[in-house]
């Protein structure tokens, strides 16, 4: 069994208040022998990050500690002179192992932001891949992870109250589209809805049903997964999938 969870998060008015408490949140988890763990998508008013070491030196403490994955959400960093969004992987060494780039820059950020052009999957305490908001609109992503080794899928995401209907739609068909679990974590407040999901997967007499659980205010929810249990019906799923024009 693989314990994994996530943050949702209020907006904080600085970044260092924003990453002190959410500390607290990690070192509880932690405790817990949660293994992996997600946070929202752009969740610290100043979104733009210079020097994700620096920035994030208590997060990175706390893996070691605890022997933890943290996904610490996705920002606006500059890579190679472009500006990104950029989900940066703190491994269980404490040390960043990777980043994932969003690969669809959603309205406005299109003016703004280089596209990133690789589904990357990376393993700590399992094979996982990274979902960055607006990506899980698009089938091919989760698809591409999926078929890369991804076992569970991570979604940083910053959903407006009015996009919660459509965006639990979103995340429910990729899970059932892939015989996947994912976590998709929001940010709370007055514009931002909230609604962050685990969404788990139960086959009775062949039919897969969704198991969603919830976060309705600032807070984190941990869940066991028996990855295993998804790799025959996810196989299954695949090969039945046919080539047409």
């Amino acid at each position: 069994m693989l314990k994994v969870g996530l943050i949702q998060t209020k907006t904080y008015s600085t970044n260092s208040e924003g990453i002190s408490q959410i500390s607290k949140t990690l070192e509880k988890m932690g405790r817990k022998k949660t293994s992996i763990v997600c946070l929202p998508e752009q969740w610290l008013k100043n979104n733009e990050i210079l020097d994700f070491d620096l920035e994030f030196k208590s997060f990175k403490e706390i893996a070691k500690k605890h022997q933890m994955t943290i996904i610490p959400g996705a920002f606006y960093t500059k890579n190679k002179g472009d500006l990104v969004i950029s989900s940066p992987i703190i491994g269980p060494e404490g040390e960043i192992v990777g980043q994932q780039e969003k690969i669809h820059p959603f309205d406005y950020e299109k003016e703004y932001v280089r596209p990133g052009g690789e589904a990357k999957v990376f393993k700590t305490s399992c094979r996982f891949g990274v979902i960055i908001c607006y990506d899980m609109v698009f089938p091919k992503v989760s698809e591409t992870f999926v078929k890369k080794g991804a076992q569970i899928l991570f979604s940083p995401s910053r959903i407006v109250r009015r996009g919660i209907i459509p965006w639990e739609t979103y995340v429910i068909a990729r899970s059932l589209e892939n015989r996947v679990p994912i976590l998709a974590a929001n940010v709370v407040n007055r514009k931002y809805g909230g609604n962050s999901m685990l969404i788990d997967l139960n086959e009775k007499d062949k039919v897969v049903i969704p198991k969603v659980t919830k976060i309705q205010q600032e807070d984190f929810a941990i869940k066991s997964f028996d990855l295993s249990k998804f790799e025959k019906t996810r196989k299954i799923r695949f090969s039945d999938s046919k080539n047409f024009n």
